[in-house]
């Protein structure tokens, strides 16, 4: 989820006519839910490339809330400054063959509780305080870490010190304070390890979920992308049961962090994301190929937004969805948290998903993303294996 992206609702097919006086009508979708879990409170990563980590905490939150009754604000913080050291002696190990970038997995969290722990929000400085910011700031703090790991990890030293370390942590404890050895939590000290201990939940019951054909289904495998270094596994599912245990996991209380594609044209910076069918919106106004490549970006999108909600949207495969990983249009572009299911005025269903960008956009940090949209752009998302349907579970041997 390393790509700086760029969100436009951008060139879809008109007529030129409909294009420059489009209909007014209507059909911006109208919401009525249908199945809403608990999350907690909107997050804002701000200027860090750290959705992997926020929306896996906020995931995290999700599930202490329903297995205790309890609400915590985890600390992203404390998962980057461990995560970033772990990442940076990887690229070192592998004499600089190997990606260190500011974003990562789900995989990285978990391993970040299971290895070190976790402490709530307030034990270390609140995001981007110790530059003078009230959010986090990645740029600078990025901007003097990478060139010290790649000065490390490509010297032609015969043998390298492990002073290196200490350097690096003192940089990573600079601009994010340092992680605490003890911390007390409503009257009570704890550890890093002790406090994750006491949340409730078993560190042992998350999977991730993928659905790719370049790999036997019901078995499990490293998504193949540079931030999964890691290299956590995720199991392989047919596309079908992918979606199936999305939609098990929200009827029965339970939340997933997902993880996918969000430089589509239909993902949108108002909340919306919709699987457009360019075909289907090019016969409904009435317009040809050709005339559709004469028109401007601008009159495209007075297209789209006269349709709205009743937008064609494609209707993804198991061939589409591997195409497009092959050729690079599905990437690891964000991670975000869906906890919920509404349904528009046509009757169209969209899941309900909560992003790290604070309360922004029409819904105030919350994207409804139509199923379409879900199951085409989908690249792998980490769920309690509990959420999973039976059938499922026996086939996947979990």
């Amino acid at each position: 989820m390393k790509k700086i992206l760029t969100f436009a609702l951008c060139a879809l097919l008109s007529a030129n006519s409909f294009a420059a006086k489009p209909k007014k009508v209507d059909n911006n979708p109208v919401f009525t839910t249908i199945k809403e879990n608990p999350i907690t409170s909107i997050k804002n990563q701000n200027r860090s490339g750290t959705c992997w980590n926020f929306s896996t905490l906020s995931f995290f939150e999700s599930e202490i809330l329903k297995a205790t009754g309890k609400t915590y604000n985890l600390c992203e913080m404390f998962i980057c400054n461990k995560n970033y050291m772990d990442r940076a002696i990887v690229k070192v190990r592998m004499h600089g063959d190997a990606q260190f970038a500011q974003g990562g997995s789900f995989e990285d969290v978990l391993a970040t509780f299971k290895l070190y722990g976790i402490c709530p929000e307030e034990a270390m400085p609140a995001p981007g305080t110790l530059q003078g910011d009230s959010l986090a700031n990645f740029n600078e703090f990025f901007n003097a870490m990478e060139p010290y790991v790649d000065a490390v990890a490509k010297s032609d030293a015969k043998k390298i010190s492990n002073q290196w370390k200490v350097g690096l942590q003192g940089i990573l404890d600079a601009y994010l304070g340092k992680c605490p050895e003890k911390f007390t939590y409503e009257g009570k000290e704890y550890t890093p390890k002790t406090f994750v201990a006491s949340l409730g939940i078993n560190l042992d019951d998350y999977v991730s979920i993928t659905s790719y054909t370049h790999h036997p289904f019901y078995t499990a495998f490293p998504v193949e992308v540079q931030d999964n270094w890691r290299q956590g596994l995720s199991y392989n599912v047919p596309v079908d049961e992918m979606m199936a245990i999305i939609d098990n996991a929200v009827e029965n209380g339970y939340t997933v962090a997902w993880g996918g594609d969000v430089s589509e044209d239909g993902f949108t910076r108002d909340g919306l994301a919709i699987a457009y069918d360019d075909n289907g919106i090019r016969d409904l106004a009435g317009s040809d190929q050709a005339r559709w490549l004469k028109m401007k970006a601008a009159d495209k999108k007075n297209v789209i937004d006269s349709l709205g909600a009743k937008a064609p949207e494609i209707v993804p495969t198991q061939e589409m969805r591997q195409e497009r990983f092959d050729n690079w249009q599905l990437t690891d572009d964000h991670g975000m948290h869906l906890y919920g299911v509404a349904k528009d005025q046509f009757g169209k269903e969209y899941y309900m998903v909560k992003n790290s960008w604070g309360e922004t956009g029409k819904y105030k940090g919350i994207w409804y993303m139509t199923k379409s949209f879900i199951k085409l752009n989908t690249m792998d998302f980490m769920v309690n294996k509990n959420a999973i349907p039976a059938d499922i579970r026996k086939k996947l041997h979990i």
